[in-house]
């Protein structure tokens, strides 16, 4: 479960404020979708969430770890162990294989080689590109990249899956293609899945909708309340930010 309890962010020694006390819990196994203007802090909340960046106030708890507490080199660990990342612009190597590609995000856990190539292959198999482990990103389509991004993100397999824009560069068939991907892979596994769109009919596929503005968050319950998003309350009836 993930558990943020009154986290801000600032930059430029506070100049610039980002987060502004977001409370939020997400159970082991939710999707949260959250949109929201272009620079009012998505993307930060999921750096944050991914300990890609640590909070200036507040906590990030995963499985009971406080993400901004931990060493540098635990949270890696952590990162490496639990978090998988999908992101818009695919991050693909480009003079890698889409199997070397996958084969990077289990290289740092030391899998073997053997297996490493196993685990991919069974990976990008799994996303429908079994027949492609060989090609590089320039000759894959912006879909097929994106299902290599994903292979890459689940091979280590993570119970976390956090999505920055992952549809956001495709056009409006490989997306529906990619989301109802993301969809499948999150009920066969489990996934705790928190993807950041501007999307709406991405958004609308999630078990519940997040509204970003002005750093503060609100979400809506289910995603049949899309366009009636309230404050978000927890078990105590505290209504977060």
């Amino acid at each position: 479960m993930y558990r943020l309890s009154g986290v801000t962010k600032e930059y430029n020694h506070g100049a610039v404020l980002a987060l502004r006390g977001v409370n939020l819990e997400v159970p082991d196994g939710g999707w949260l979708a959250v949109r929201g203007p272009t620079g009012h802090g998505k993307s930060t909340l999921l750096q944050l969430m991914g300990g890609l960046d640590r909070p200036t106030r507040g906590t990030v708890e995963l499985e009971g770890s406080d993400l901004g507490r931990l060493s540098e080199t635990a949270v890696t660990r952590l990162r490496a162990r639990l978090i998988g990342f999908v992101f818009q612009a695919f991050n693909l190597i480009p003079t890698l294989s889409a199997a070397e590609n996958v084969e990077t995000a289990v290289a740092p856990l030391g899998v073997r080689g053997a297996e490493r190539r196993r685990r991919a292959a069974e990976a990008l198999a799994a996303v429908g590109l079994a027949d492609r482990v060989h090609h590089l990103p320039a000759e894959l389509s912006g879909g097929q990249q994106q299902r290599v991004a994903i292979a890459r993100a689940l091979v280590k397999k993570p119970t976390v899956l956090l999505a920055d824009e992952p549809t956001g560069n495709l056009d409006e068939d490989t997306r529906d293609e990619i989301i109802a991907l993301l969809e499948r892979v999150w009920r066969e596994q489990h996934l705790t899945m928190v993807m950041v769109t501007h999307d709406s009919v991405v958004a609308a596929r999630a078990q519940r909708i997040g509204l970003m503005r002005d750093g503060q968050l609100t979400i809506a319950p289910t995603s049949q309340d899309v366009g009636q998003v309230r404050p978000w309350t927890d078990a105590a009836g505290q209504i977060g930010n």
